[in-house]
């Protein structure tokens, strides 16, 4: 079931909304709800690649850390 949010803006950001949902043909209700989401989705989330990518320099790094503790490693002048 669709949920009401209330949201305050001054009219700047309201003109700025108006515009933009008005060449989307949206209304502002669905143009900031879709501009929420999407803002939101890709952002805050990370898709299987980017994890791989975070996962795989996790490894590194422990890799690392297993080399400094067995003293394989020299500090480079």
């Amino acid at each position: 079931m669709a949920k009401t949010i209330t949201l305050r803006v001054d009219d700047a950001a309201y003109g700025l909304f108006k515009t933009a949902a008005d060449g989307d043909r949206r209304t502002i209700s669905n143009y900031i709800e879709h501009a929420a989401l999407h803002y939101t989705l890709d952002n805050e989330f990370v898709d299987d690649s980017e994890m791989e990518w975070i996962n795989s320099r996790a490894k590194d790094l422990k890799r690392s850390l297993a080399d400094i503790q067995q003293g394989r490693y020299h500090f480079v002048d």
